[in-house]
């Protein structure tokens, strides 16, 4: 037994040429007809030199991998990705956050930031915070309350195209219908929740997912009312009353005539980051509070067990309503966002791959967590944009990252956790 146990934590070559060989046929397998097969009209050609350097590449990387893995250090390394990570993490008593230090922190570089930044990165943010709106409201339909919705992409459709086409036929501006367009997205949502209440798993994705199609094909077809493929104008953000242009329509004053200020072109871009900021902040305060609510603590016992949550006395009936209610409203809001920021929404902007983004963005960060969720929203749309010099292979080192993460951090980023109590005194544990 003693020899057994040693020739396994030893170095095994065997083991590591075994390992390589598999890499290499994996690398192969992956990389043959993306990096091998270049397309020439209705031919090809084929690249064999850099296909067998990128073999070779993953075959040297593997094996060196393999032998640091067979040291002391190595398998320390391993065991910390082998531990059991299901459940909810519960912090000792006691325990003080670091949060209490980085959250000022954040807060005074988030200030600071569009006096620095450049249009280009300026606007990044901007879709950055739209998508941690997106992320906080799947979160909590499917992180707390455990319902898969494949169609959330069509609450982000009704917010945009509720500004636009408001201000098109009522004259709505962009303060107006912030908050009309929420409660137009809850109400989707409850009417969407009723029809699936006793729905779980893959026929709740399937439905989800079915009426997020409706949505935009209702969006792309109805040519009269929302201008179909072609799309609709949507306003700009106004600051009570004036206009973040050069001149102001219909002989108003704008906003750096009015103050006396230079005109600056990104004035619209920051006045929205700004207050996109303010709104994230408030949901994330309300979210926090609802978590610790007993409406939050109904969604996770919904997630676990439907059936214990039910023998409890809970209504699962409201509860699978408000989940679907409260995440709808905020996808409404961000979409009101996103059409104001882009002065135009059209069907494409809406397509099942945005609601496989968000979802993304739910499980890599963490089911449950809200910290979790805020960073892999900016990791999955800062990205690609680092990745625009890598045109051709993009889309495939964006899956590698994700791939790599999620092996890295099974349980997303950042594990959801509670705050442990300690146990008074004269009281059983």
């Amino acid at each position: 037994m003693t020899t057994l146990t040693a020739s396994h934590d030893g170095f095994s070559l065997k083991r590591c040429v075994l390992d390589t060989i598999f890499s290499g046929l994996v690398a192969l397998i992956l990389f043959g007809p993306i990096v091998g097969v270049v397309l020439d009209g209705y031919s090809f050609n084929f690249e064999g030199q850099r296909l067998v350097w990128i073999i070779a590449a993953v075959m040297v990387g593997r094996f060196l991998l393999s032998a640091f893995l067979m040291t002391q250090t190595g398998r320390s390394f391993a065991a910390r990705f082998e531990g059991d990570s299901a459940g909810v993490y519960v912090r000792p008593a006691g325990y003080k956050s670091r949060m209490r230090w980085i959250i000022p922190l954040v807060l005074a570089l988030a200030i600071c930031f569009p006096f620095v930044a450049t249009k280009y990165v300026l606007t990044v943010a901007i879709l950055g915070l739209i998508y941690v709106l997106l992320g906080l409201g799947l979160n909590i339909v499917v992180g707390l309350a455990g319902l898969l919705d494949l169609g959330y992409v069509a609450f982000y459709a009704i917010g945009a195209y509720g500004l636009a086409l408001g201000y098109q036929y009522l004259g709505l501006g962009f303060w107006s219908m912030l908050p009309i367009a929420a409660l137009m997205a809850a109400a989707a949502g409850a009417l969407l929740g009723f029809p699936v209440l006793r729905m779980h798993g893959d026929y709740l994705a399937i439905v989800t997912l079915g009426f997020g199609e409706i949505i935009r094909l209702i969006l792309n077809n109805w040519l009269s009312f929302t201008g179909g493929p072609n799309g609709i104008s949507a306003p700009p953000p106004t600051f009570f009353g004036l206009e973040f242009g050069r001149r102001a329509k219909e002989g108003g004053v704008p906003f750096h005539e009015f103050f006396h200020l230079s005109y600056n072109p990104n004035m619209k871009f920051i006045f929205i980051y700004a207050v996109l900021v303010l709104v994230v902040l408030l949901v994330l305060y309300i979210k926090h509070r609802l978590t610790r609510m007993p409406i939050g603590r109904a969604w996770e016992a919904l997630r676990e067990d439907e059936i214990a949550c039910r023998s409890m006395g809970l209504n699962h009936v409201l509860v699978k309503l408000s989940a679907f209610t409260l995440g709808a409203s905020t996808a409404g809001i961000a979409g009101v966002f996103f059409a104001t920021y882009q002065g135009f929404v059209n069907p494409t902007s809406f397509t099942f791959f945005e609601s496989a983004l968000i979802l993304a963005i739910v499980v890599l960060g963490g089911m449950g967590s809200t910290v979790g969720v805020v960073l892999a929203a900016f990791v999955l749309t800062v990205t690609p944009e680092l990745l625009r010099s890598f045109a051709e292979y993009r889309v495939l080192l964006f899956g590698v990252l994700m791939v790599v993460m999620m092996i890295w951090r099974p349980r997303g980023l950042i594990r959801i956790n509670r705050s442990g109590y300690a146990v008074r005194k004269g009281v059983a544990p």
